[in-house]
This record gives C-alpha cells, structure tokens and sequence, in this order.
C-alpha cells in the first residue's frame, strides 16, 4: 500500500510538469519573432501611392533569415502592361520574359563574346611591313614544309610552289603568332561555314576564306588608315558598287553576310578579268589597275611571283601571308594548335526584322543579353541603335533561344523602347545618307577644324578618308569628304565665297593676334572675326587670310 501511494505521486507530479512545460512552449509560440522593416522605396501603382517595405526576421541565435512570403510581392516582382497585350515582368530589376515552351526545346544555349579587335593592327602592320629574312624554327623542317604545300598545291586552284620568300612568313607566323593564330582560329568557327555557304554560291575556292584573315582579322569593324571597313575591307566607292550602304547609323561594309556576298562578287568579277586566282587576289588588294601595271613593268609576266616586284609594297606581302595563312589553319594539328570552342556558332542565330527604332541598352535590358554580345552579333550598326528608316530593312541578329523570347514579346518590348525615348533628355541623333563623295581643294587659312565644320563630319573622318597622319594642311591639297550635313551641296559652298569677296580682307603676320587685327579696323570685334572666318580658337598662322569686314 505505501509503495502504491508512492507512485501516484510520482505519476501526479509529472502530469503537473508536463503541463507547466506544455504552458512555456505555448507562451513561446505565441511570442513573435523579432523583426524590423525597411522601406525600400515609394511608387504608384493603380493611382495609389504604395510604400514598398523589406521585412527581416531575426531568430534566437541571431541569424538574419528573410521570409519571402511576408514580402510584399511589389518589391522585387513588378509586372507592366504594355500596348494592352503582354506584361513584361521585371523580376530583381531584371525582365524576364517568358517564351513559347514548345519552340524553347528545339532552341540549345549559349553566348560569349567573341574575338580581339586589337588583332587587326598587329597583323595589318606586319602585312604591310613583311620581312623575309630566313627565320630559325628547327619544329618545320624544310622537307616537311615543302611536301606540305605540294600536297596544298594539288588540292587548291593557288599556284603554292615552295620558295624561301613564303617559307620566312610561313616560320615567322608560326614562331611569334602562335596565340594570335588560336584566337582566329577560335573566332572563325563563327565565319568561315557562313564564308564557305557564299563562296561556294558563286563558284569560288573555299580556302578564299583565309583571305579575310588577312584583309581584317576577322574583325567585321576593323578600318585601314585609308577607310577601308569590315571583314572584306571595302573601300566607300566599291562598297557602294555592290550595295553596301552608308548612313550616320549603319555601315553594311561591316555586315558580315552582306560583305560577305558584295566580296564573293568582286572576286568573281576579277577572276574574270584575270583568269587566275593569284592575280585576282592581288588585284582585289590593290586594284586592277596596279596589277596590269605590274605585268607590264616585269616585261609581260602573268605569274604572280614574276610581277611580286613591280606590286605596292603591301600587295607583295598580301599573297605570301595568305598562304601562310591557309598552310596553318590547314596544319593546326601538326603544329600543335590548342583552339577552344566557339560558344555560339554563326548557325545557332537567327535574324528578326526590327519595326521600330531599338537601342542596345533597350535590348540589353529586356532579353538579359550583354551589350558587347549584340555588337558581336549585329556589327554595322555603329551607334548601338537600330533604326526605322521607310524603306529600308534593319535586323536584329540574335542566338535561337533569344529570337524566341523576342517575338513571343515583341509588342511589348517596341511598346517600352517607345516610352523609353519619349522620356529621353537628348535625342537620339539625326540619320543622314553618307552616299555623296565630294572632292575639296584646301584653300588659304584652312586647317582641319575648319574643313570638318563646314561638311559636319569629325577631324578624325577627315585623317581616316584621306590617310593622313597629322593635322598638317598644304594649300591645294585635295581632300576626299562625304558630307554629313544634311542638304550640302558644292553649290552653296560657292555661293558662300561668292559672298565674302565683297568684303575687306588681312593677311596674317607674325605676331598677330585676334584682339591686335580687331584694333586696326573701326568697328570690328574678336568676336566678329571668329564668326566671319569660322574660327573657334585663338590661334592664328601666318599666312592665313581673315575676312574683317562683311
């Protein structure tokens, strides 16, 4: 009996203790966690000013944890809609947009910058300054290298017989152009099956690919000194012959399918000419017109290493570093090439027709693709802004997945692009055809500055147009300027001379000043002489002549 009243007091007290344990766990539930709110920003939504709030949850141990279901879903998901059609979410400042789920399979992912614009320079110099000094490399053998290019010679239309000429530039490359080489390489996975599509449209040997190695370095925005532009190096009259158009905004010399195509027709056109591939390629470097004179000069030789001599210096550099070229892509492997894989290949993309004017950053923003991506992709739009210009045909080249994700939302991306530039501070700026050339004779008193206001093109065009590498000016020099100004002509540049023969003239002496020529004529300010004489500076030369009266 005494040991039965025991363990009912014990079975007692633990109801009571576990009731008392049940009343803490109770009291702690019921007590909130502590927390603290951040407003993170005000904004309309509805007509209603909403506060935009950040909760964050502190536990026991005092570790910050955010709970996103007591988040207000207006913080970091906003929804816009757009044109009455689609919303575009923006999700962490980001839009995401949502793409057809049946077309995303067929679509495969990828994207990265691709290729070095530095390469052009390097390579365009050393083109043009070609050394053929014998050149030590004991990995090429001259054995090797010559039942290499006969076995080249037998596959290709080029006349690639062994010489110590191209057996210098072919060791020269190897030795010091190794990593430039694998950089190319890398890069033209992207080009050459779209080269190879158009060169084989026109009957055109495949291996012509090489030669926009050497014109360009596979760099569709590279410019000579001269102004030559893209993968083809077009000049602005032969470019314009096959179609390749010029504007403020676009420069199709730099569109790789369209120079691509414009190239593969000049070729062919000389290749007709010539009925040789060597010539054709040295013609297309420097012209007909210099190759005939070579032949002529060497006594009638049609061989292109026969005339090498009479050839500009950088024509007889052009064709040995083509078939260096060709020779170590060809022998890569040989020769231990180490070339990643490109990331996105040229068919992996796909055009879309642009409607509306776009702007990179606007494309950028939406798609969640890098700007420096879109200029790998669509490089003759020079300002980073697609235009809309009636009549004429603008695309937008993007990988697969992304076209999908555009046109299952492209009302409502122009629909943003549109109040985007409605709310701009500055315009966008004005499109002006660059189709007119126009000779200019440099008078006295004109200096760059000058010539370049008076056309409304830069100084640097100037220098470019004309392969001049400093500001220096001679009287009667000509220049070669396409004009930007809307409405120019060389009419109203007349009437504009005709005008300040009537009034007084002075010619500028040593130590003359502006404040010291104003002195010496009554009425006549610093200011008016600038504004007369299209002045924008201080300084003045000898020799010049101002006008100083109207």
């Amino acid at each position: 009996m005494k040991y039965l009243f025991s363990i009912l007091f014990l079975c007692i007290a633990l109801i009571g203790h576990a009731q008392v344990a049940n009343k803490k766990l109770e009291k702690v539930k019921e007590t909130p966690k502590p927390t603290f709110k951040i407003i993170k920003d005000t904004i309309i939504l509805d007509g209603k000013k909403t506060v935009m709030i950040d909760t964050i949850y502190v536990d026991t141990k005092n570790e910050i944890k955010r709970d996103t279901n007591d988040i207000l879903p207006e913080i970091d998901s906003v929804s816009m809609m757009l044109d009455g059609r689609k919303e575009l979410s923006r999700i962490e400042e980001k839009y995401e947009l949502q793409d057809n789920k049946f077309a995303a399979k067929i679509d495969s992912l990828w994207l990265r910058e691709l290729g070095g614009a530095e390469l052009f320079d390097t390579i365009h110099k050393e083109i043009t300054e070609l050394k053929y000094d014998p050149v030590v490399y004991q990995e090429l053998p001259t054995d090797t290298l010559k039942a290499r290019l006969e076995r080249l010679n037998a596959k290709t239309p080029f006349n690639i017989a062994y010489n110590p000429s191209l057996e210098s530039v072919i060791r020269r490359f190897l030795k010091r152009r190794k990593k430039s080489m694998e950089r190319l390489m890398k890069v033209s996975q992207y080009y050459f099956p779209m080269f190879e599509q158009e060169l084989d449209n026109y009957d055109i040997p495949l291996e012509v690919k090489y030669l926009a190695i050497v014109e360009s370095a596979l760099n569709p925005r590279a410019r000579s000194r001269v102004g030559a532009t893209g993968l083809w190096q077009f000049m602005y009259r032969t470019g314009k012959e096959y179609d390749l158009n010029v504007s403020s905004y676009v420069d199709e010399r730099s569109d790789p399918e369209k120079s691509t195509i414009a190239a593969c027709k000049y070729l062919a056109s000389l290749y007709r000419i010539f009925g040789d591939w060597d010539l054709a390629l040295a013609a297309y470097n420097s012209g007909p017109g210099n190759v005939s004179k070579a032949i002529r000069r060497s006594g009638g030789y049609e061989n292109y290493w026969n005339i090498r001599k009479n050839l500009p210096r950088e024509t007889a550099g052009y064709l040995p570093a083509f078939l260096a070229t060709m020779y170590i892509f060809e022998y890569a492997d040989e020769h231990g090439f180490q070339v990643e894989k490109i990331e996105v290949p040229h068919f992996a993309t796909d055009t879309i027709r642009v409607k509306e004017i776009l702007t990179f950053d606007q494309i950028s923003e939406v798609l969640n693709v890098k700007v420096e991506d879109l200029q790998f992709f669509n490089p003759s739009y020079k300002l980073d802004i697609i235009p809309n210009v009636k009549g004429r045909n603008y695309t937008l080249r993007l990988p697969i997945q992304e076209v999908g994700k555009f046109v299952n939302n492209e009302d409502a991306i122009y629909a943003l692009a549109k109040e985007e530039l409605a709310k701009r501070e500055k315009p966008l700026p004005q499109l002006f055809e660059m189709d007119k050339r126009t000779r200019y004779r440099v008078r006295n008193g004109d200096y760059l500055g000058k010539i370049a206001r008076r056309f409304g093109v830069r100084v640097s065009d100037l220098k470019r147009w004309n392969g001049l590498r400093s500001n220096k000016l001679r009287i009667g020099q000509r220049l070669t300027v396409y004009p930007k100004k809307p409405g120019f002509t060389a009419k109203k540049s007349n009437k504009k001379k005709k005008n300040t023969k009537n009034g007084k003239t002075y010619v500028v002496k040593s130590g003359d000043s502006l404040w010291s020529i104003a002195q010496k004529f009554p009425g006549v300010s610093v200011t008016n002489i600038k504004k007369w004489n299209d002045i924008s500076g201080n300084k003045l030369k000898p020799g010049m002549t101002l006008q100083v009266s109207k």
